[in-house]
């Protein structure tokens, strides 16, 4: 199964923010990261392709159209987590996870439910957490809390939109291998807005680099950043190098002064 898109366009207030996208076909077990400077449409993408947004064009996961088709209607197959923090609320965290399982998954029984809450707490690393209040809970750990419940679902596709912005380095890579497990031990797709390219490179099989005016690049990290691509869409001037582990790494060497 396999995510793809044609001629995506979308603009607010007549400013062209996608302008014909195409998404190459995505393979399942694959991590996108989608990539770009600030207002070139990373979230509107990830929001469209959840429903929860119009965009014009055509987007496909397998045989199923996404664009225009309510979020509850495929909530059993996509993920959508937002840059906002979970509501903090006196709810326990396992019990904001039990009540996303059941929604989306109504079919489990109690003993299934139950497997897959401590299968994710495991997997994030945080089963100190399940038991404490919300509204006890600091902004990076509700941003835990809320990963879980996108991924206590099971979805096929999951969009995620900058899952690590509140989180220390430590949880950074925590999160981020746990998704990357996630996708490829499932079969799942996701989809992964981040402002971090080197985190990018670390974890993420492709890149989807957008730049002003609608320009964009897809494929593997080798074809997608190179100097003049990172000029184009983060008015840097910039090398891409190999550490001592051979991982590729963005090195910025300044910011260009006349880049809008």
């Amino acid at each position: 199964m396999s995510l793809r898109a044609e001629g995506l366009n979308l603009a607010y207030g007549g400013r062209r923010i996608l302008h014909d996208l195409n998404l190459h076909p995505i393979a399942a077990g694959s991590l996108v990261a989608v990539l770009g400077p600030n207002g070139v449409g990373k979230s509107s993408l990830l929001r469209a392709l959840g429903g929860l947004q119009a965009c014009a064009g055509q987007a496909h996961f397998g045989d199923s159209p996404l664009l225009g088709v309510a979020p509850w209607k495929q909530r059993e197959r996509v993920a959508y987590l937002p840059q906002q923090l979970p509501q903090t609320t006196s709810l326990l965290a396992y019990e904001s996870l039990q009540g996303a399982c059941r929604a989306r998954c109504p079919e489990l029984s109690t003993v299934a439910v139950r497997e897959r809450i401590a299968e994710v707490l495991a997997m994030l690393g945080i089963g100190d957490l399940a038991l404490r209040r919300l509204d006890e809970l600091s902004g990076g750990q509700r941003q835990l809390v809320g990963l879980a419940q996108v991924m206590v679902g099971t979805p096929d596709l999951l969009l995620l939109d900058e899952p690590t912005s509140a989180l220390d380095l430590h949880w950074q890579l925590r999160v981020l291998e746990a998704v990357h497990r996630l996708t490829r031990e499932r079969g799942s797709i996701g989809l992964l807005a981040c402002h971090d390219l080197n985190l990018a490179l670390r974890f993420c099989d492709q890149l989807l680099l957008l730049a002003p005016g609608g320009r964009y690049r897809q494929g593997p990290a080798e074809q997608v950043l190179d100097p003049d691509w990172l000029r184009l869409a983060y008015g840097v001037e910039a090398r891409i190098e190999r550490c001592s582990q051979g991982f590729p790494l963005v090195l910025v060497d300044r910011p260009l002064a006349n880049h809008r």
